[in-house]
């Protein structure tokens, strides 16, 4: 362990752990930093291995404290951020009968100045919440189906 204690600060300052590095919670300790110039840190100075063994015997009881802490305020974190993405997400659906429009290069390679979208079809089947079965205006039916992503409302 006295390798890994000498692998510098490693304390995180943002983000779920809060303070909490990933070595204070796998080992109960904080890593001591080794002296740049060959001074002795007052922590190491003032070194007592007696009340190191009863201080690390007591941190040993806090540490899963300190995890399941951690584990809360990631969880946080993590609805958080979803909660952030979700309210730039705007929903959309089709019902049978409207007019959507499709890009032009989900249905293969357009060039430069080719138009983006294509012509405006009609939806004739709902597979799921986002695939879509379309029909040409002239009711010829298209092959297969079609992912929300790839289509947009057709206003005419």
């Amino acid at each position: 362990m006295s390798s890994l204690a000498s692998c510098g600060h490693t304390e995180q300052r943002r983000g779920p752990l809060r303070g909490e590095s990933p070595f204070s919670l796998s080992y109960g300790m904080k890593v001591v930093a080794p002296a740049e110039k060959g001074e002795l840190s007052w922590r190491v100075k003032h070194y007592n291995s007696n009340s190191n063994e009863q201080g690390l015997r007591m941190n040993l009881d806090l540490v899963e404290e300190a995890r399941e802490r951690v584990a809360v305020q990631a969880a946080m974190y993590k609805a958080r951020m979803a909660k952030a993405y979700n309210a730039r997400v705007r929903s959309r659906s089709f019902q049978v009968g409207d007019l959507v429009i499709r890009k032009a290069e989900a249905s293969g390679p357009i060039g430069k100045s080719d138009p983006k979208w294509e012509s405006p079809y009609k939806v004739v089947e709902i597979m799921n919440a986002r695939a879509y079965k379309l029909q040409k205006l002239d009711g010829k039916n298209i092959p297969r189906t079609w992912n929300i992503a790839n289509l947009k409302k057709y206003y005419s």
